[in-house]
């Protein structure tokens, strides 16, 4: 998979006005632990959310508008921006979205799991990002950094103010998978970390996950662990 830092597909030109109340950047794992199976559960359950009417409520829960990215993460050099910054103003502008993500072919190559590059990648593209009131990365994955420089050493380098990562911890090939995901990949202002037993859950979780995020329905205080169920 090539590293692509802008894919032409836009549904609207990135706000200019410091109307957008959130920039949100949803970071897909397609690591080498990620089968086909796996990747389609993924993006068809992104779809599915963001195509749910609670969903598409969500995002205009709250005045201003929600900017949003997408972009899929596996080895150190491998990193894809599936949707560039895009300004949804009207719930039917999430239409084209579904569309490109049930298009998605598989990765062409099983990488190892390079999450501090990943979420470099995100910082990245974070910074390009429209002027909003909120800056969130929402990164999900089943395993542990083991290639290129870890998280700890991505947020030792700076450049994080301001930015909140949210993590969907998926279970079933690492354990203790969100412990992991607590202690070392949130950060900022509310982080907390949603939790899928195993990628078959991955529709739910990403849906209460964005349902979360969009709604602002995140604390103020420390960061917070979601209690299993």
């Amino acid at each position: 998979m090539p590293l692509r830092l802008g894919l032409p597909f836009a549904l609207a030109a990135a706000p200019a006005a410091a109307d957008c109340r959130l920039a949100l950047a949803l970071a897909l794992d397609v690591s080498r632990s990620v089968d086909a199976a796996d990747f389609v559960v993924q993006t068809e359950g992104l779809a599915i959310a963001l195509e749910a009417p609670d969903i598409r409520r969500a995002f205009f829960s709250t005045a201003g508008d929600v900017a949003l990215a997408i972009y899929q993460w596996s080895g150190e050099d491998h990193q894809e921006v599936i949707l560039d910054w895009t300004l949804v103003s009207a719930p039917a502008d999430l239409d084209p979205v579904a569309v490109r993500l049930r298009a998605l072919p598989p990765p062409e190559r099983a990488l190892n799991t390079a999450l501090g590059r990943g979420l470099g990648f995100g910082l990245g593209l974070m910074a390009r990002a429209p002027p909003c009131t909120r800056r969130v990365i929402d990164v999900s994955g089943d395993g542990r950094n083991n290639a290129g420089p870890s998280p700890e050493r991505i947020y030792a380098a700076g450049g994080w103010d301001g930015i909140t990562v949210n993590a969907l911890a998926i279970g079933a090939h690492e354990l203790d998978i969100e412990n992991y995901f607590f202690g070392t990949v949130i950060r900022g202002p509310g982080a907390f970390v949603e939790r899928a037993a195993r990628h078959t859950d991955f529709p739910h979780a990403i849906r209460r996950k964005l349902f979360r995020e969009l709604t602002d329905m995140l604390s103020l205080n420390a960061p917070e662990r979601r209690q299993k169920s």
